[in-house]
């Protein structure tokens, strides 16, 4: 892990990636300001040791800040807020959002001597809290190292500068249609197995042992899905439209891309059997529903 000389720090969004980013960067001596509408929110936050303000305007005199937001529409409010106070030199995009966004904002965050850099991540809560999410990050070369300190700090050194502005945006959407994927064919797999009375849990453990290994095999079915705990902190409505964002940037491509076309279908008919804020990883029980093979994990969500 790479050392970081702590620092101060805007954390703007507080929800379950930005609240374990935020508290992390406390734990490790940065000082933090936490910025969130929601008062459950910031509550947590501050019981974390962050100070807390609920306005944007509120971080005047803040030169670095970290986004941690739903997604891009809401990047798109945030930014231009920021890009108003005269003391904001750094944002570190971390939400998942879309490259025409990044790259309209780099360029207006530019206008204004401001370094704008698109770096969604992946690792979930546990790997916020710990400070070693992977990050993909999109900006132009020559600003990179103005982001480096931050990116270390919620990394470990954990990223990879990936091209200019909307790149980390690419990476990021490919990265989760692929473990979208692994996802929905595992539980096939799983559908198949049980249909010659293979176990669930044996088959996964057996695939891990051979060339078929993937993160769903490796992470997702072991840690959620076959031991039912559903509480990866990632909800399925942000996974389809992951997924459905990602089939867009293949659709521009102007080539036929069939198996992202069948896994934006396959996650987008899982949603529509769940709701909302379920787990992500409960589509495995859909895709899986015919053999039954995962229903003693429960479909209570």
């Amino acid at each position: 892990m790479s050392e970081t000389t702590p620092g101060s720090v805007a954390v703007v969004g507080l929800g379950a990636m930005g609240g374990a980013t935020a508290a992390m960067l406390v734990r490790r001596g940065w000082s933090v300001l936490g910025c969130d509408p929601s008062e459950e929110s910031l509550a947590r936050a501050r019981n974390a040791g962050v100070n807390t303000v609920t306005s944007i305007a509120d971080l005047t005199g803040t030169e670095q800040v970290l986004l941690s937001l739903p997604g891009a529409e809401q990047v798109r409010v945030v930014v231009p807020e920021l890009l108003e106070l005269d003391s904001v030199r750094l944002i570190v995009d971390t939400s998942t959002s879309d490259p025409q966004t990044s790259v309209g904002l780099a360029a207006d965050a530019a206008a204004r001597d401001v370094v704008f850099v698109d770096a969604p991540v992946s690792g979930g809560p546990s790997g916020a809290a710990a400070g070693a999410l992977a990050a993909f990050v999109g900006a132009v070369p020559e600003t990179v190292s103005t982001a480096a300190p931050l990116l270390d700090a919620i990394t470990g050194g954990g990223w990879r500068h990936m091209g200019g502005p909307g790149a980390g945006n690419v990476t990021k959407l490919l990265n989760n249609a692929l473990c979208a994927g692994a996802i929905a064919l595992c539980a096939e797999a799983v559908d198949i197995a049980a249909a010659y009375d293979v176990d669930a849990d044996k088959v996964v453990t057996a695939l891990n042992s051979g060339s078929g290994r993937n993160a769903a095999t490796d992470v997702n079915f072991p840690r959620w899905v076959l031991p039912g705990t559903y509480d990866s902190g990632f909800p399925i409505s942000l996974m389809a439209r992951d997924v459905n964002l990602a089939a867009d940037l293949a659709a521009r491509t102007g080539t036929a891309m069939t198996v992202i076309d069948a896994t934006r279908r396959t996650w987008q008919e899982a949603a529509q059997q769940l709701s909302p804020d379920a787990d992500f990883n409960r589509a495995a029980q859909v895709i899986a529903a015919s053999s039954g093979a995962l229903t003693h994990a429960g479909r209570t969500q």
